[in-house]
């Protein structure tokens, strides 16, 4: 049997006043009391509403600019008390506090006051006390007391209380769980904000601090429950694009779409940059002179794998790229802006998933990443190194050339977004064949020099497109056989982070096949 407690007084404390009136009048409507505080009680008066101010059951001004307001026995009391409890309901009674069947609140806004880039000290007034007091009071007595804290649940809870005169105990169970996950939410926020400013990258207690977007349809497979969560961030992400046009997005198509838009970021914004990735791995990536060109170069890197992949732009879309991307069946596209033209061109093809960030996501060198394991998280900071010319080491007899170099420095790029290990050929700004995930690396180079001969076999090339490259390992070759293999496919530079113990033996086998090399010092598995 249900059992519905009445609500028979409400106390009203919000900084979103969206909707509140409107609620209030509904539940004044069905009879209960109203009791409210500061601007939001003027706000119910001056829609017409009878309100009590929270200082008349406390005895006891606002006081420190509303810093002191509803933190008194009068409020909490009248939240906490256990109804069927006698000793409960004598002492309320001899101190004159007075049941509150609901609370109303939601809390200051100290996140979007952070998002507007707002000082420490409006950061700090902006941190909520007496509303988290409240709403943890109400949640923890939710066996006799309602609690609301968002205006979406308004029109719901008046409904409920209009028909059974009062909330079933399924409904307060259900608005009191949503409670804690919202006060755990707020002081995460306020955690990790205050913890950046005092330099405390990794405190002893760390939570993350999610606003749930949607729910989706399934998560990696369809036996997967999953939804996407916003962060907050004001970094530029797929997670605050803008979906112009198709379905909803899947989880594959998140995390694909992210793995592209971050390897294109990784890039001069002044570059033209196109991605094609599929399942998290570039399968061709090209910087040129413009967006038409660069999307060529990716696409004849793998165009096998392009199939039913997602296609990331650093760049505005026109028209004419856009009629290049539709002939070959695309899940996703992302690029900062598209043009009226590309976006009639796209909308022929109306279940592909068109997104435009505004901008490109920035450094991730403030980003923390976040891996579950067994009992516990991993937490690491972004692989956000940027390399530069500056940091190579030449450590064979052989120097590479100038275009070389910014091959090499494209390709070690892109390996750093490849999945370990990671090999990459490329040649000319454009990447002509990658070796993904293998646990040899010896067999990311074989893998690898395949992809570049079945992309030239593709493109009507006469020999291999590794044939003249340059080659990029995300980590040291623990042996020659690896580097080897890369010089047999037609390498003639090589890029690596170098610290193994062989390094030598490695040196003089590039030496003996007359190898330029560079060392970076900086490895980037990925995994």
């Amino acid at each position: 049997m249900t059992i519905y407690r009445p609500v028979e007084r409400v106390l009203i404390s919000v900084s979103d006043k969206t909707g509140i009136t409107t609620f209030a009048s509904e539940l004044a409507g069905a009879g209960a009391a109203l009791v409210s505080t500061g601007g939001t009680a003027n706000a119910l008066r001056d829609s017409g509403l009878n309100v009590q101010d929270v200082s008349e059951l406390t005895n006891f001004p606002e006081m420190m600019d509303g810093r002191i307001k509803t933190l008194h026995p009068g409020v909490h009391g009248g939240l906490l008390a256990v109804r069927d409890n006698a000793e409960h309901m004598r002492s309320a009674a001899d101190h004159g506090i007075v049941p509150i069947d609901l609370a109303v609140i939601n809390l200051y806004p100290f996140e979007e006051t952070l998002a507007r880039g707002g000082t420490f000290d409006e950061c700090v007034e902006n941190i909520d006390i007496g509303g988290p007091a409240m709403l943890r009071a109400a949640a923890k007595n939710h066996a006799f007391v309602g609690v609301v804290t968002d205006p979406d649940d308004y029109e719901s809870v008046a409904a409920e209380i209009k028909e059974h005169g009062g909330l079933s105990d399924e409904t307060r169970r259900r608005l009191a769980a949503k409670t804690f996950a919202l006060t755990a939410y707020y002081d995460s926020k306020i955690a990790s904000w205050l913890s950046k400013e005092v330099g405390d990258e990794f405190p002893k207690h760390f939570s993350v601090a999610g606003l749930r977007e949607q729910e989706l349809r399934y998560g990696e497979n369809p036996h997967q429950a999953a939804a996407i969560y916003k962060t907050g961030s004001t970094r530029n992400g797929v997670g605050n694009a803008t979906l112009l046009q198709g379905k909803a997005l899947s989880y594959n198509n998140y995390n694909d779409t992210d793995a592209a838009f971050e390897l294109i970021a990784d890039f001069d914004p002044a570059t033209p940059a196109v991605a094609i990735i599929k399942h998290a791995n570039p399968c061709g990536v090209s910087v040129a002179s413009n967006l038409c060109e660069a999307y060529d170069l990716a696409l004849r890197c793998d165009p096998v794998s392009a199939f039913g992949g997602i296609v990331a732009c650093n760049q505005e879309i026109d028209g004419a790229l856009a009629e290049k991307i539709v002939k070959v069946f695309t899940e996703v596209v992302i690029a900062p802006g598209l043009s009226d033209d590309a976006k009639a061109v796209f909308s022929k093809k109306k279940n592909l998933r068109v997104l435009a960030s505004g901008s490109l996501p920035g450094s991730s060198a403030d980003q923390l990443l976040f891996k579950p394991v067994g009992a516990g998280i991993l937490v690491q900071s972004a692989d956000a190194h940027q390399l530069t010319q500056n940091d190579l080491t030449v450590v064979t007899k052989k120097q590479p050339t100038d275009q070389q170099i910014d091959d090499l420095l494209f390709a070690f790029t892109v390996a750093k977004h490849v999945k370990s290990n990671a090999i990459v050929y490329a040649k000319d700004g454009a990447a002509v064949g990658i070796g993904a995930g293998q646990m040899s690396r010896l067999d990311s180079s074989r893998i690898a020099a395949r992809k570049a001969l079945d992309a030239a076999e593709a493109c009507g090339a006469e020999q291999s497109l590794a044939i003249g490259s340059v080659v990029a390992s995300d980590a040291f070759f623990p042996f020659a056989d690896g580097l080897l293999a890369a010089a047999e496919a037609g390498a003639e530079a090589i890029i690596q982070p170098g610290g193994s113990m062989r390094d030598d033996d490695v040196i003089k086998a590039a030496d003996e096949a007359g190898l330029a090399m560079v060392m970076t010092g900086v490895r980037h598995f990925r995994h």
